[in-house]
């Protein structure tokens, strides 16, 4: 590893240290105001029947400008792009924003991937070819990682991306009203925070929250050592570290709820090698983060706990918090209901 790569990981675990110990205080600024739906483009790929419904039904529920829409042509769905098509999308979705837009939504579930990139990952920092060499590389660095800005186009030139799933259009229109319903009242919650028994996933364990409640906030932190949740009823976050998941459908997960779990493949939504991150998302949550490729365990590569907990109770929004909360996201898929924000103001 280069000199300079090593401090960057120093430089990164100090600070991150720091967040963690300082949550139970900083979570408590807010209601910070979270991305607004004149502030978000939706992508609808007209070549998807389901893409069409759901993206209509998007942008009536959230109140999306017409000038915000933008339509493309994807023919077959195909679970990865190449390089070249993946330029040609991106420079025709970005020929219909204008400079007010600072995330855009994907109305589709595939494709998913850019060669090894997630198409989150390759939308918003650039495709990064090098890293499909050797995956395990460390990624480019996020400059919105535990950023305060709440414009981040106009702050960083980088417009935030997220996809919303539309393997059926009756269980996307039931996550977009989950993520329209956060935050209309607050309702008791829990972050639950497991270390399990997977030694390799459990890389971001060191960061989980300690026990307690966010100051100024119905919401409860509980780290556990355990492989399963099993009949909690108040889930607002849900991390983990293993493969495959289980006891999803005991769960209760409240509107606008984060989950995700530390494994390889969780971003490879329609692969079956491991859990799809598309599980969480049947089970009741609203938003949730997997990798498309082999990232090895770098817990940059990963939603760090400590700050998804700080930015998502301050008020941001769902791609605010999951984006500011992950240092290397390339390989990394955002999927979900973007402007859930349960603790955003009303």
């Amino acid at each position: 590893m280069s000199r300079f790569l090593h401090l960057c990981l120093l430089v990164f675990t100090c600070v991150c240290v720091f967040v963690c110990a300082a949550v139970p205080l900083h979570a408590r600024a807010g209601n910070a105001l979270s991305l607004q739906p004149a502030q978000l483009a939706i992508v609808i790929n007209d070549a998807e029947p389901n893409s069409v419904a759901v993206g209509d039904y998007y942008r009536q529920r959230r109140g999306i400008p017409a000038a915000n829409v933008v339509h493309v042509r994807l023919p077959g769905s195909p679970r990865t792009l190449d390089a070249r098509n993946f330029a040609a999308l991106k420079a025709d979705i970005d020929a219909h924003l204008g400079p007010q837009v600072q995330a855009v939504l994907m109305i589709w579930t595939a494709p998913y991937r850019v060669e090894c990139n997630a198409i989150t990952g390759a939308y918003t920092l650039g495709f990064d070819p090098a890293l499909c060499a050797r995956t395990c590389l460390p990624g480019r660095p996020s400059p919105y990682f535990n950023a305060a800005s709440a414009r981040p186009y106009t702050d960083l030139r980088m417009r935030l991306s997220m996809l919303l799933p539309t393997t059926s259009v009756t269980a996307a229109k039931a996550l977009i009203d989950r993520g329209a319903g956060a935050g209309f009242r607050t309702v008791p919650a829990t972050a639950y925070f497991l270390t399990t028994s997977d030694a390799a996933r459990n890389a971001r364990a060191r960061f989980f929250p300690p026990a307690g409640m966010v100051v100024g906030r119905a919401l409860a932190t509980r780290p556990l050592r355990a492989d399963t949740l099993e009949g909690a009823r108040d889930v607002m976050i849900y991390q983990t570290g293993l493969a495959e998941v289980a006891k999803l459908d005991t769960l209760g997960f409240v509107p606008g709820a984060l989950a995700d779990h530390l494994t390889s493949f969780g971003g490879d939504l329609l692969g079956g090698a491991q859990m799809s991150s598309l599980r969480w998302l049947e089970a009741g949550a609203t938003a949730s983060y997997g990798t498309v490729s082999e990232p090895c365990s770098h817990w940059q590569k990963f939603p760090h706990p400590a700050v998804l907990l700080r930015h998502y109770a301050a008020g941001n929004s769902a791609i605010e918090a999951y984006w500011k909360s992950v240092a290397w996201p390339t390989q990394g898929l955002f999927i979900g209901e973007p402007l859930a924000a349960p603790y955003g103001r009303r």
